[in-house]
């Protein structure tokens, strides 16, 4: 899938948002990539999904690993894009955890899938928990890098889209300043 064919699709399905928005890191833009809307059509995330997995199947992945609530769609795409298990890590007290029955051992080659990275804070997170165990990480992977490049992964970022979306310390924030009211739609707590 071309970038412009992605971006057209969010634009669509009405999952590229403008206004004033609070992200995770509790940075503000005014604008927000809301996955969940476009996701909502599994024909798009079927074909997200298998995009992403022509990448990396090289890699011989053996799990998807996808913190929860925004990669947990798209992970479970991408692992039967990839004919691989599907696992996902939630928040229990703040810190990454598997749980609900779900593993990966120190034998697994793992996929870390995010739908949007911005500052790529949740798939670090993940990444922590796959080096805790012992789990090698042999690729991350998002739908969107909406940072343009800017995050500081141990890994290279294989996403369909990259596009570097403006971004405001709260304390500067032009649109603060005007008294529009920002709107937080993430599901993370911001940092």
């Amino acid at each position: 899938m071309k970038a412009a064919e992605i971006a057209d699709i969010f634009r669509r399905t009405g999952a590229f948002l403008e206004g004033h928005f609070i992200l995770s890191s509790g940075l503000h833009s005014p604008n927000y990539m809301q996955c969940a809307k476009v996701l909502q059509h599994p024909e798009h995330g079927e074909r997200f999904a298998r995009s992403l997995a022509s990448k990396l199947e090289a890699l011989k992945p053996t799990v998807v690993l996808a913190p929860a609530l925004g990669g947990i769609l798209v992970g479970y795409e991408l692992a039967r894009a990839l004919k691989v298990r599907s696992v996902f890590a939630e928040r229990v007290d703040g810190v990454m955890t598997l749980r609900r029955g779900q593993e990966i051992s120190k034998t697994d080659r793992v996929v870390l899938c995010e739908d949007v990275v911005t500052t790529g804070k949740s798939i670090k997170e993940v990444e922590f928990l796959c080096n805790e165990i012992g789990a090698e990480v042999v690729a991350m992977a998002a739908i969107v890098d909406r940072s343009g490049g800017k995050w500081a992964l141990s890994k290279p970022l294989t996403s369909l889209l990259s596009m570097e979306l403006v971004t405001h310390d709260p304390a500067q924030c032009p649109l603060c300043q005007s008294g529009s009211p920002a709107i937080k739609p993430g599901s993370r707590p911001t940092t």
